[in-house]
């Protein structure tokens, strides 16, 4: 396999895993930072201890600041950093960015202003001619560590697909690819909310029979949004919907289940985000979501309840009980 010359935009727990990754599989791999001084920390120390704690860099991944220098003869640009900051990201890149040069987007998100998916994002500003997403269950913490992981590979392009996944895979971090690019990327998105809800449950001690009640409701309602907005179903339950959303909804690492488990102790939202290192898209996300809801006129309950809870200051043990009492109805999978 040709070595290629990669720029990961993001220096958080998972673009330098990401970047471990391609550098494992033999590729000069760069991270480029927003703040200098903890770019000078990442050279300095060789270890991401804010993000990704514990895990050595070798030498041979380059650290930047300076955007113009490390888009310098790049072959690939991966894309990961929140889904909030990925316009500002990448209107610095686009004075030093040729539309030639592909670009994979790993943001697991929808910009809450304009309703926009990364990849959109980055139609809009860069004008790239060849996007590809990548999602799935795949905590940055564990494939850091080369514990094994499976994944989505998402493109338009059948052939630059392939050859993303060529890059990307090795015997620890497996990579599937998918046409689905709605699809996919909705998956990373939306499964957020869900985890936060899970996060609830566990908080308030609610058990097991409730947390796969939400699962599986949740993977209902987001499904029906995903389709609505021109996903397909089955991509729901694949790798990048079901998986990733288990993965979400039961891992240690979940930072939106974090989110979660905080409310459901009692916590405020604003006392969580400040105190919070990490990113938990899914709270921006659930702002995106709701008046999507309303766009599309669908029911998403476990959503809109946490939409209530998360910003009109609804206590949850409320919104479970006004999930459980809603009307009676047939399970029958409509989406």
């Amino acid at each position: 396999m040709t070595k290629r010359k990669i720029l990961v935009l993001g220096d958080g727990a998972w673009g330098t895993a990401l970047a471990l990754n391609l550098y494992h599989n033999g590729h000069q791999v760069r991270v480029w930072g927003a703040f200098p001084d903890y770019i000078t920390h990442l050279k300095k120390q060789r270890e991401n201890t804010t993000f990704l704690p514990g895990v050595k860099i070798p030498a041979g991944i380059e650290f930047y600041h300076n955007i113009e220098t490390a888009l310098e003869a790049m072959d690939l640009m991966v894309l990961a950093v929140p889904t909030q900051h990925a316009r500002s990201v990448l209107l610095k890149v686009k004075p030093f960015y040729s539309p030639v040069v592909p670009i994979v987007s790993v943001a697991k998100g929808i910009e809450h202003k304009t309703l926009a998916r990364p990849s959109e994002i980055i139609k809009e500003i860069l004008k790239a001619k060849k996007i590809a997403v990548l999602s799935g269950p795949s905590h940055a913490e564990e494939v850091a560590r080369r514990l094994p992981a499976s994944v989505v590979l998402a493109s338009r392009d059948k052939k630059f697909a392939r050859d993303v996944q060529r890059i990307f895979m090795n015997e620890r971090f497996r990579i599937y690819t998918h046409s689905d690019m709605i699809g996919v990327e909705l998956c990373g998105a939306l499964k957020n909310i869900i985890a936060i809800a899970a996060g609830i449950c566990d908080g308030l001690k609610l058990g097991d029979n409730a947390k796969s009640a939400l699962l599986t409701r949740g993977l209902v309602e987001i499904t029906r949004l995903g389709v609505k907005m021109g996903a397909r179903s089955g991509t729901f339950f694949g790798l990048a919907g079901l998986g990733d959303l288990i993965t979400t909804c039961i891992s240690p690492h979940g930072r939106n289940r974090e989110v979660g488990i905080r409310i459901g102790q009692g916590e405020t939202l604003a006392r969580i985000m400040k105190t919070m290192k990490k990113v938990a898209e899914g709270v921006s996300t659930t702002q995106a979501v709701y008046p999507l809801i309303r766009k599309y006129k669908i029911a998403m309950p476990i959503t809109n309840e946490i939409y209530q809870v998360l910003f009109k200051n609804k206590n949850p043990r409320q919104a479970v009980s006004d999930l459980m009492t809603r009307q009676p109805k047939a399970e029958e999978i409509r989406i």
